[in-house]
């Protein structure tokens, strides 16, 4: 008998369209004010360099390997 994964938070499961996407944008807000709140912090956990994302994918003329 395979054990289904238990979720890791207990969310409702019917909720409208509308509720899911300003549940979203509350929590994107929330993550930018922490960013924005402890930016110093952040900045010495992680080093001082670039915090920017790095590319997700490789240049067109990067090479494969």
């Amino acid at each position: 008998m395979a054990c289904e994964p238990r979720p890791i938070l207990a969310l409702p499961s019917e909720l409208s369209d509308e509720t899911v996407a300003q549940l979203l944008d509350c929590l994107y807000e929330l993550a930018r004010g922490l960013e924005n709140h402890y930016a110093g912090q952040l900045q010495r956990y992680y080093g001082a360099g670039d915090m920017r994302q790095p590319p997700l994918w490789p240049a067109a003329d990067d090479p494969p390997f």
